[in-house]
């Protein structure tokens, strides 16, 4: 399948929120939610995608020819490009009564595994978002890497069961889905947790342990201290609070503070391989694309994936040979322009 087709085929089943936009740049979703827009005037989730393009790329061409390799090893997985499937959980909801959670996870996990990336997956209020996540994972081999919002500690250590029954390779907590409205007034309280509860959980996870959702030097350095073997630098796309930071406006700060001390990924707005290149530049050792794997899959199943993981992986391929670096860890900050 091309790009073109899959959106054309993704805009007749994305139901009344997702566009299934050329460019999925959080203009015509806006504040809109459910649906994949951003909390407030959509400013965040706006700003996320526009700061990746104020940054450019520095072309060196008077180096070696020789064969570029975007394999890249994280958190002791190889994978054939330093790129992941982002989390998302209730498409029914959000993105059209095409799948349900199940038959949506079940075609993302195996498609990305299959394309050599892995997927994170989603959770949600309805227990089923992680069953059927953890059992897609099960499926693969544990190729996936399911993500946990922060409950209580009791419904946190049940999905971490279903974790490790699933053989996943790794755990994420979407710290910030705090913001979310279904987490505010719970019973019992569920929401932000404090360095020494976040400790609790890492324990306990049995696996590498990844925090979503970090915004600042502070909060980096408390995700280490808890024990976390990676951070994703993540506002949530916009959804939780308005008037963030763009992540690639405080990821190089972060990942300088933090040094080889635990694994820096970052996602929001991040669209192509270009892109993906920036983030490197600036220190990430991976990156999270959430929504274009949404439409990929709406568009086309597992073929629609493995074209997106292609386009990408082709993109990235050829921004490091045009800027002189034939492997990911000879991706620098001086190849890219702030």
């Amino acid at each position: 399948m091309t790009q073109k087709e899959v959106l054309d085929q993704a805009r007749t089943c994305l139901g009344p929120y997702c566009r299934g936009c050329e460019i999925c740049n959080g203009r015509a979703c806006k504040n809109q939610i459910p649906g994949p827009g951003a909390k407030g005037v959509g400013d965040t989730a706006i700003r996320n995608y526009d700061k990746w393009k104020e940054i450019r790329v520095l072309m060196d061409t008077i180096c070696g020819n020789a064969p570029v390799d975007t394999s890249c090893r994280l958190l002791g997985q190889e994978f054939a490009y330093p790129f992941f499937a982002g989390p998302v959980g209730a498409v029914k909801l959000h993105y059209g009564e095409k799948y349900g959670d199940r038959q949506y996870n079940e075609i993302l996990v195996a498609a990305c595994a299959g394309a050599g990336i892995a997927a994170f997956t989603g959770d949600g209020t309805d227990p089923e978002v992680m069953r059927a996540a953890t059992s897609a994972i099960r499926a693969e081999g544990g190729r996936g890497v399911p993500t946990i919002k922060p409950w209580n500690l009791a419904a946190i250590q049940e999905k971490l069961k279903q974790v490790r029954e699933s053989g996943a390779f790794a755990v994420a907590m979407d710290i910030d889905a705090a913001g979310l409205p279904f987490l505010k007034n719970m019973t019992p309280p569920a929401g932000s947790k404090t360095t020494e509860e976040l400790s609790q959980v890492i324990r306990e996870a049995g696996v590498p342990f990844i925090v979503k959702g970090i915004m600042t030097v502070k909060g980096a350095l408390k995700a280490k201290e808890a024990g976390a073997a990676a951070i994703v630098v993540s506002n949530h796309g916009g959804r939780v609070l308005d008037q963030c930071p763009a992540t690639a406006e405080v990821l190089p700060e972060i990942a300088e503070a933090v040094g080889d001390s635990l694994a820096v990924l970052v996602d929001g707005g991040i669209r192509s391989g270009t892109d993906i290149f920036k983030a490197l530049a600036l220190g990430a050792k991976g990156v999270l694309i959430c929504r274009p794997f949404v439409t990929a899959v709406y568009g086309g199943a597992r073929e629609g994936v493995a074209e997106l993981v292609a386009r990408l992986g082709s993109e990235l391929k050829d921004t490091m040979a045009m800027c002189g670096a034939h492997s990911i860890s000879e991706i620098t900050s001086d190849m890219v322009l702030r």
